[in-house]
């Protein structure tokens, strides 16, 4: 069995040319959120997988042998629940009031623009449809957020993702640290009428 230790979130700093001659393994998300698993890549070889705890294993990610050699892990297609809005019975609003009651119940969701997407769960199911919510059982990769204070979360920015550049044409003050998150204060300043 060939040891894994070692992830590099989303081949971060790997040259095209290696990604490209990786082996692959596909893992659903149940294997994915667990740090110690065993898996066979590609190349049929069987993996014996022991990443530091609390590790969360992406589509993307890459996988290093002990042998040096590249595992890219791809999203496995499982069974998920996804949750769009209903144009004739409500708005887009309704997402975002979906995404608040699930994440009261601790229940990991991927967010998506247009639709939401849970582990099936059949009472979650009725309570989104009585929301007016349009939820379908479908086979996709499932990505959840991972949380802001997850232990071993790295962020999954989708590799076309355009950096924010902060220059003289930005909106937004620059007196924030970006090395942690500060809290956003905001000002209300009343005017006095002028006299005139």
């Amino acid at each position: 069995m060939l040891q894994v230790s070692k992830i590099m979130p989303q081949g971060a700093g790997l040259a095209p040319v290696l990604l490209k001659r990786a082996s692959t393994v596909e893992l659903d998300w149940d294997v994915r959120q667990k740090s110690r698993f065993d898996a066979t890549d590609s190349l049929g070889r069987q993996l014996g997988v022991f990443l530091p705890r609390g590790t969360l294993v992406r589509g993307g990610d890459v996988l290093v042998a002990e042998d040096g050699s590249l595992i890219k892990v791809i999203a496995a297609p499982q069974v998920v629940l996804r949750i769009a809005a209903c144009t004739d019975h409500g708005t887009a609003f309704d997402l975002t009031r979906a995404a608040y009651h699930l994440g009261n119940r601790h229940v990991p969701i991927e967010l998506k623009p247009d639709h939401l997407k849970i582990e099936p769960d059949h009472v979650l199911a009725d309570l989104l449809r009585s929301m007016h919510l349009i939820v379908s059982e479908v086979s996709e990769a499932f990505e959840p957020e991972g949380g802001a204070y997850s232990a071993g979360a790295h962020s999954h920015a989708p590799a076309s993702a355009t950096p924010h550049v902060h220059g003289p044409d930005c909106d937004h003050d620059h007196g924030h640290s970006h090395a942690e998150a500060q809290p956003v204060v905001i000002q209300i300043h009343k005017h006095k009428p002028h006299s005139h």
